[in-house]
Formats: structure tokens, sequence, C-alpha cells
């Protein structure tokens, strides 16, 4: 995409920009941010207004083909191999980039999840970073930049992006012909990321949010079995946790809007307004603080590896009382 093209993040466009037209761009830099809100977008559209023939990321010229392609001989793309960016996969880097550029003005390299890379690879990268190379801009990408090494962000420049705006989201996935109003939830199920909103199981994921909120609100704390059973389903689902997180704080904050007789415009789940203005008239201000207070309390249990299933049996318990 075009480095103009790219919707959002505004002022980090205009600040690689600055930077590359007055000659001042860093030679390392750490992009951070959520998962899926555009940070490698940007790194790759970088990387086009720099290789561009016309200088400004057009889309056309063949050095932009060439990137759309992913052939361009001086852009470098590292990601984890497995769980983690082995020392292997660093000095092959090393080796690539003690050259020249073969076609660009500068050499550029991606280094998608930096925090995988594992402590021989960063330190590996510390003698690359230490003695930057003038046609050469290392760009690293973290959605967890406390888990890379302190002397590999200390050595970079940090470009820090923020979650993308829920109007945003939903005017690029009405543009990709989805209805309007199942873009504004997914929208706003998104968490600002693009990435989650575009994803192949978006139709699946609407149904389970459902699904889980009408299962939940049906069982009775005084039915053990029931909830232990459905605790037991929603841990197998490790991966899923954090949409499983998100569903429930959306519901639950839809709730308390019903209950202190909010407008209906303010809820994410609007769809499913019948099933929540029924579970709303069962509820207080205090029992949905409560249950709002267990659902965070819950994904706290999951960021410190807490048994999960024990976790959830909990959370089930506090949510049905």
């Amino acid at each position: 995409m075009p480095f103009i093209n790219i919707l959002g993040h505004d002022r980090q466009k205009k600040q690689l920009a600055q930077a590359w037209t007055s000659k001042r761009l860093a030679h390392a830099y750490l992009f951070t941010g959520a998962e899926g809100i555009g940070k490698r977008l940007m790194a790759t559209a970088l990387a086009r207004l720099i290789f561009c023939d016309q200088q400004s990321g057009c889309g056309t010229c063949a050095a932009c083909q060439r990137l759309a392609h992913n052939n361009h001989p001086d852009l470098h793309i590292i990601e984890p191999d497995g769980a983690q960016i082995k020392i292997e996969q660093i000095r092959q880097l090393q080796t690539e980039l003690s050259h020249p550029p073969l076609e660009a003005p500068r050499r550029i390299c991606l280094i998608d999840e930096a925090e995988k890379l594992n402590p021989a690879a960063g330190n590996a990268l510390l003698k690359t970073l230490e003695e930057p190379r003038a046609d050469v801009v290392l760009i690293l990408i973290s959605a967890y930049p406390d888990k890379v090494m302190e002397t590999i962000r200390s050595r970079c420049q940090k470009l820090p992006f923020s979650r993308l705006d829920q109007t945003l989201i939903s005017t690029i996935l009405t543009d990709q012909n989805i209805n309007e109003g199942e873009s504004r939830i997914i929208a706003a199920l998104s968490e600002g990321s693009l990435k989650k909103a575009l994803g192949s199981d978006r139709e699946y994921y609407l149904q389970q949010r459902i699904e889980i909120f009408k299962t939940i609100t049906a069982l009775s704390s005084a039915s053990i079995v029931p909830m232990l059973e459905f605790a037991e389903k929603l841990a197998a689902n490790k991966e899923q946790h954090d949409d499983l997180i998100w569903i429930l704080l959306s519901c639950y904050r839809d709730l308390f809007l019903l209950v202190h007789q909010a407008s209906p415009a303010l809820m994410t789940n609007i769809d499913m307004e019948h099933h929540l203005r029924k579970q709303a008239g069962k509820e207080t201000h205090l029992s949905i603080q409560r249950k709002l207070t267990a659902i965070l309390e819950c994904r706290q249990h999951f960021l410190r590896n807490v048994n999960r299933q024990l976790a959830l049996e909990v959370l089930l318990m506090r949510l049905t009382n």
C-alpha cells in the first residue's frame, strides 16, 4: 500500500516521511503497539517510500511492484522460526547487511515479533545495532516491547502506535462490502485491531458471542455440573481466551448501560439487545459491577498463568451468582 494511503496513524506517517525527506531517518526503530493495528503495514509502506523510483511509494513502478510481490532484494524480513527468532537467522541477516544495497538507496530489515529474539539472537543483533551501516535501516516490531531486551530497546528510536479508531475500522469494513450494522459491531469488538476485524473467523466469532452469553446467563449457581462442564469446554480453547474476556466485558458493559437506562445507541452488541434486555431485568447496578470485576480478575489470572480451567470455574460461579 502506498505510504500516503495508509489509514490512521497520521502522526507516525508524518514523522517517518519527514525523517526520510530531511535525511534524518534513524538507523533503528522499534514500532510498538497492540497486535493487528498496522505496525508492519507501516514498516513495509516506509520501505516502499524509500525504494520507489518516484520517491512517493507510487505502487506502480518496478521497485514498488517487486515489493508487492515480496521479491525486492533490499528488503529483509525476519520472523520467528517456530517459537523463537534464532541466532542463525540473525547471522544470515548480518551477512546480507554487510553488503551495499543492490538496487535501493538503503537496505531495510523488518524484525517482526522482536520480543521472540532468543538471548543468543538478541546479543548477536546488538552488534549490528552498535555498529550500524549508513545504508541500513532496521525496524523492530513488537506488541510486547517490555519483553524485548533492554539493551536492544535502548538502541532503537521508539515509535508507539495506538489502536485504530472504531469509526475508521467500521468504514474499512463497509468498504469491504460488510453491511453497516455488522461493521459497527465488529469494529466495537475488534479492540482497535484491523487484523482482528478482518479475520477469516469473523462470522464464527459473532455467533460464538451470542452462544456464550446465552449459555452463561442460562446457567444457575445451583447446577454445578453444567457449569463445570462449560468451564472445561471454554478452557480447552486457550487461543480464544482473549476473545472470551472481551466478549464478556462488552456484554456486561451493555448490561450496565441498560440497567442505567442509557441510550441503546451506546451499546456494542446492538444485535443482542433482546437477550441483553431480558438479562438486564435480573441485574442491579451492584451485581453488574461485581461481575465486571470478576471478568477483569479472570483476565489477570490468565496473564499470571493461573490454572485456566480453575479460573474459568470461579468466573462462572461469580457470573451466575
